[in-house]
């Protein structure tokens, strides 16, 4: 077994959001009761003084039974900020042309 399906033997489904330094993952993962579940990992690049990439990960964790109230208050804290700063970035590290790529990782041979 290839280490990419060993490390991610219990994945269902997986989207890939590409912003800038940072990728989202979004997960569909099994539980060992067959349920699923999502796991939300941003990935940030990262440059050490040596000029060696490092990654800082952060994960999320969310339950079927978390979804409706998880988005919910993800809506209504989104609309809250586009209500009262609109939707231009407010950054002079961010360049405003920057588009955002997603794809679905189909197989290991596309990591």
């Amino acid at each position: 077994m290839s280490e990419f399906k060993e490390r991610h033997e219990n994945e269902i489904f997986t989207k890939v959001l590409k912003a800038g330094r940072r990728t989202y993952f979004f997960d569909v993962r099994e539980t060992k009761a067959g349920d699923y579940y999502l796991t939300i990992t941003e990935s940030k690049k990262n440059f050490g003084e040596n000029g060696e990439a490092t990654f800082e990960k952060h994960k999320i964790y969310l339950y079927k039974e978390d979804f409706k109230s998880f988005q919910e208050l993800f809506e209504e804290s989104t609309d809250f900020i586009i209500q009262q700063k609109g939707e231009d970035v407010i950054s002079e590290r961010h360049d405003k042309d920057f588009k955002s790529k997603s794809f679905t990782i189909e197989s290991d041979d596309e990591v």
